[in-house]
């Protein structure tokens, strides 16, 4: 007889059970026939693997024969007697392949052949030990200070039986491991995980599993430091007397791989800010219209692989200059046809001062000047007409020509019984004109 090969193909071991059926089971009370012939595994009868355990006998000749009684005995925590496990109810069978096994496990098997009206004696017992599960991948490494990122690397397993492997991880805080992936093809050699925490602790070990389903022991574990986040940024100064912009200076970025800066700004401390500026430099000038305009302002380092620096937890206000002080209107009074204003102020940003005039003669006759520039606490307008309401408002300026705000308004109608200056100007300015052209007059003169 050839060499009998086990062959772990499922499609094999199902033509070779196809003599089990619902067949006859061995009676409670049974005669014994010494003639009938005793199972004889052939020389290499017994073949064993991880979850498998298949015999070949010799073939049964003796026509009476109508079967065989297959027992079975478990060695392991579970075992019991040796009790009727399978019937094979075809002389010709010489095969039989029980999948019922557990790895690296012992069992007891022994056959009887039978006729209609007896058995045989029993054969000799047969010890034998399943084969332990496949060991994991022989070599495996980690790539360490990966931003967000663990990378797993292995020699492929050189067992042909390998389908894919299982990843598995565990922390430091976790009591079991578990299962994160399963890697399809038995020359796959890497895994990467992501989306992990920053500067933390991960171990990983792999199984692999074969075509029917094993499980491997597990790999030697490595472990994993994920990249640490940048360092925060210290230091940070905003300005807060600069005119229509604020200034941001913070200290330079010590983190390894630092690549740039980001900038964010907010109206409010805890409010939404938003990215304003990417910067390689260590300082910024944030152009604000509006005097005395409040925000807040947040730095992180950002390194090569974008991992940006905690800035959550710290918030700097920054400031435009503020407008100067309002002037306070002491008093408006009508003195030699001349309205005259004085107000008061103690600002030594103050430089001049802007007087804003109105005029209303009647609905329709409205008139706004401004004068600038104006130096000292007082202001004189000479250029008034009688039965008219004048209305002023003062402006303090400073050296950056900010204004402030207006003074409150004050209201002065002059008396029909004032001598309109106006008129009297433009007839002084009249006079003096005429006067001017008779000057250039030059008489003729006889030479001769």
């Amino acid at each position: 007889m050839k060499l009998w090969t086990l062959i772990t193909s499922s499609a094999v071991f199902l033509l070779i059970l196809s003599g089990c059926g619902s067949s006859p089971k061995p009676a409670s009370e049974f005669k014994i026939d010494a003639t009938l012939p005793v199972i004889e595994l052939t020389q290499r009868g017994t073949f064993v693997d991880m979850n498998a355990i298949a015999f070949e006998w010799k073939a049964i000749k003796d026509e009476r024969v109508k079967g065989i009684y297959i027992f079975k005995q478990s060695m392991g925590e579970d075992a019991g007697e040796l009790n009727h496990y399978k019937t094979i109810d075809n002389r010709f069978t010489t095969h039989f392949l029980d999948k019922n096994i557990k790895p690296d496990s012992a069992y007891t098997y022994s056959f009887k052949t039978f006729s209609k009206e007896a058995e045989s004696r029993m054969s000799e017992a047969k010890i034998l030990n399943s084969l332990p599960v496949l060991q994991s991948v022989s070599w495996i490494k980690s790539v360490q200070n990966m931003p967000r990122t663990a990378k797993i690397i292995w020699r492929p397993h050189t067992n042909q039986k390998v389908k894919s492997y299982i990843i598995q991880r565990r922390t430091l805080e976790d009591e079991k491991w578990g299962n994160i992936a399963t890697i399809e093809g038995r020359l796959n050699a890497e895994f990467i995980d992501k989306e992990l925490k920053d500067d933390f602790v991960y171990k990983y070990r792999v199984r692999v599993v074969t075509y029917d389903d094993i499980i491997s022991s597990p790999s030697e574990i490595v472990q994993v430091v994920t990249k640490a986040l940048p360092i925060s940024i210290k230091n940070i100064i905003t300005t807060t007397n600069l005119p229509k912009k604020i200034q941001i200076d913070w200290e330079k970025s010590t983190t390894e791989d630092f690549a740039r800066y980001y900038l964010y700004k907010s109206e409010e401390s805890d409010g939404s800010y938003e990215l304003i500026a990417k910067l390689y430099n260590n300082t910024f000038i944030d152009a604000v219209e509006e005097d005395g305009k409040e925000f807040f302002y947040r730095v992180s380092a950002v390194e090569k692989n974008d991992l940006e620096s905690i800035h959550d937890k710290l918030s700097i206000q920054g400031i435009t200059l503020s407008k100067p002080t309002t002037p306070s209107l002491l008093e408006a009074t009508l003195v030699n046809n001349k309205i005259q204003i004085k107000w008061r102020l103690k600002d030594s940003r103050v430089k001049s001062f802007i007087v804003i005039k109105k005029a209303k003669a009647g609905w329709f006759d409205a008139k706004e000047e401004e004068f600038v520039d104006i130096k000292g606490n007082k202001f004189v307008d000479g250029e008034i007409g009688p039965n008219v309401s004048y209305y002023y408002q003062v402006f303090s300026v400073d050296e950056f020509l900010i204004k402030s705000e207006p003074s409150i308004e004050i209201i002065l109608k002059t008396p029909n019984t004032i001598q309109d200056n106006r008129k009297k100007e433009k007839v002084e300015q009249k006079e003096n004109s005429k006067i001017k052209d008779k000057e250039l007059i030059v008489p003729n003169k006889d030479f001769s």
